[in-house]
């Protein structure tokens, strides 16, 4: 089986650009930039619960803790939040006027928590609307870890962000393109 396709910046911009046109925009919106920029699996997407991200103060966290039961290895970990994420998942629940956190984050039309599996189809159409041929729902971890990489940031790093065990796994996350090997032979 073919490893999901690591998206360039303008290809992110296309979703995003597609995104700002449909139904339910701030939710797909975040939900986008939540695999693009967490690096999370999208059972662990899927998994996130209000009170996952948001304290009781209504800021949201700097850091998402999840639990064995959140994690595809039943081993939990912690997921460093960004502020540029922190901001869209803001303005994202800033619209709900719910008080109980035990809610899931994100939800579909009809209110209800996603399954991994029904993320995993919502990705896979919101790819192929947008005109991103062989993007799938990993896309957005393995174009995480590969822009890290990209940047200098070590493969134990990147490991431990991906909550991978094994270093190998990581490895094979990253997606070597034309610029990393630019930038690699500019240091010879």
């Amino acid at each position: 089986m073919a490893q999901a396709k690591s998206l360039t910046e303008i290809e992110i911009e296309q979703v995003l650009k597609y995104v700002s046109k449909t139904r339910y925009y701030k939710r797909n919106r975040a939900l986008v930039l939540t695999s693009f920029l967490s690096g999370m699996r999208v059972g662990e997407i899927a998994a996130l619960k209000i009170k996952d991200v948001r304290n009781d103060d209504g800021s949201i966290k700097s850091e998402i803790r999840l639990t064995s039961h959140q994690t595809k290895g039943h081993f939990g970990r912690t997921v460093f939040v960004n502020e540029k994420l922190r901001s869209e998942l803001s303005n994202f629940l800033g619209d709900r006027k719910t008080t109980d956190s035990e809610r899931p984050l994100f939800y579909t039309e009809k209110s209800k928590g996603f399954s991994a599996n029904t993320l995993t189809q919502w990705f896979f159409w919101l790819y192929r609307k947008a005109g991103v041929s062989g993007a799938s729902s990993h896309s957005g971890r393995r174009t995480f870890i590969t822009n890290l990489a990209n940047k200098g940031i070590g493969v134990r790093v990147l490991a431990k962000l991906a909550g991978h065990r094994s270093i190998a796994v990581t490895q094979v996350y990253i997606d070597v393109n034309s610029d990393m090997m630019r930038k690699a032979v500019e240091l010879v």
